[in-house]
């Protein structure tokens, strides 16, 4: 159970309203959704601009989902790991792939794959300390637009393990499906 109130959309502005709505149809957000609701601010810039970048596709989505995961779970947000993990399987990684994260040691990981889980768990772990040369074989698969949104989508994942373990968000579902997840593994 969070650790604040959850708010419904009609709370707030209809604008702000139509952004929490909206958001919450890319999967089990609801819950996020109603706590981030209480700074509309926030609720509304992150969310709009995560449905903008989607829409943009700036950077192939098994990239994005592969860095959050990755991203999720050196940082063990439960919550988040269950929440992306099923949209790997829709790219494409198998259920023993997702499983090794953040090894990056399986057949179903290709060169570029593998530099995101690298970048990922850099930027997570160390990213005062990223040397050119991983810039320089980003370049070779990524272009600049893609390495700053890529960079962008790990940090945000990072945002938001914090924010939804720090305030126990999690709608029992995605923590539910994790740990069937990982029984399978």
């Amino acid at each position: 159970m969070p650790r604040v109130q959850s708010l419904p959309s009609d709370a707030l502005s209809p604008r702000i309203a139509d952004v929490y709505e909206r958001f919450v149809t890319f999967g089990p957000f609801k819950d996020q959704a109603a706590i981030l609701a209480h700074v509309p601010p926030a609720l509304d810039h992150l969310y709009r601009m995560l449905m903008e970048l989607k829409e943009r596709g700036g950077v192939p989505w098994r990239y994005i989902e592969l860095a959050i995961v990755v991203t999720s779970k050196l940082n063990e947000c439960a919550f988040c790991i269950g929440s992306h993990s099923p949209v790997l399987r829709v790219e494409g990684v198998s259920d023993a792939a997702i499983a090794m994260l953040p090894t990056a040691d399986h057949p179903d990981f290709d060169e570029a794959d593998r530099l995101v889980i690298e970048y990922a768990m850099l930027v997570t772990q160390k990213a005062g300390q990223i040397r050119d040369h991983v810039f320089e074989r980003l370049q070779a698969h990524f272009n600049e637009s893609q390495i700053v949104e890529l960079t962008l989508r790990i940090a945000l994942a990072g945002f938001f393990n914090r924010f939804n373990d720090a305030l126990q968000i999690d709608d029992g579902r995605a923590a539910a499906a994790y740990a069937v997840f990982e029984m399978k593994s």
